[in-house]
């Protein structure tokens, strides 16, 4: 947006413009303030048919494009085929939601995750973009993975290791371990993830149990994305709330 300032000798012409800049000003601050999308009710982020609003980042289709994407829509559910790796990541960002996913490894278990407040693409081992990652390996679900971004548990020590050794890029711990690992439901059925985001914090269940609770993130609004890492997952909700609470 620009702004233009018309500067006239005439008080009244003066006072109309200045006027005019000030609530063109104010206009552009509370537009950069809500740059993260403001939604009134839960909406489905994946329609069930395409992939409209959301775009794919995958490094390898850079330098070969025969390759096949690893996303794609095979009877009403987004599947991640694995390989080859990367991310699908929605055009729009997002603050102050309850993100419930449902998803289930189609064949071997195996790696994927959630993505929440993510921005800079490829920030991590030229792959992973600038967020934090809900974990949704097979018995690891809901561990966090601070990627360029960081926050805070309980209990850090014992569940991120030596002080010394934290850190957010290649090379550091970025795992913090989650408070459960058997919440998940047998290979082959469904597992139901809630993701609450709601300004630094972020709390996660797994199937209704809580399996972990961060504050102090670094960031407190972004994209949302879902890996191929690897194992086949199929995606049946991907369903967005407003909240202005994170439940107990």
């Amino acid at each position: 947006m620009k702004i233009i300032m018309y500067i006239y000798t005439n008080k009244k012409s003066n006072l109309i413009h200045s006027m005019n800049f000030y609530f063109s000003a104010l206009f552009l601050v509370s537009t950069l303030t809500f740059s993260a999308s403001a939604f009134a009710q839960s909406k489905n982020l994946f329609n069930g048919k395409d992939l409209t609003g959301w775009h794919i980042d995958v490094p390898e289709l850079d330098e070969n494009a025969k390759l096949k994407s690893p996303f794609l829509v095979r009877n009403e559910m987004l599947v991640s085929m694995g390989t080859p790796n990367g991310h699908i990541i929605t055009d729009e960002s997002y603050k102050n939601y309850s993100l419930t996913v449902e998803y289930r490894f189609a064949g071997k278990p195996g790696n994927c995750g959630v993505l929440v407040h993510a921005s800079t693409p490829r920030a991590l081992y030229g792959m992973f973009p600038k967020s934090i990652e809900v974990q949704m390996m097979h018995e690891n679900a809901g561990d966090f993975w601070c990627i360029v971004e960081d926050i805070k548990v309980p209990n850090m020590l014992e569940r991120r290791g030596e002080e010394a050794e934290w850190g957010v890029t290649e090379g550091k711990k970025r795992r913090i371990l989650n408070l459960t690992d058997d919440s998940e439901k047998p290979l082959g059925e469904w597992n139901s993830m809630r993701i609450e985001c709601l300004d630094r914090v972020i709390k996660v269940w797994v199937n209704g149990d809580l399996v972990n609770e961060g504050y102090d993130c670094t960031a407190n609004n972004g994209q949302i994305a879902l890996q191929a890492e690897g194992a086949e997952v199929e995606f049946r909700k991907i369903l967005l709330t407003p909240i202005t609470r994170i439940s107990e």
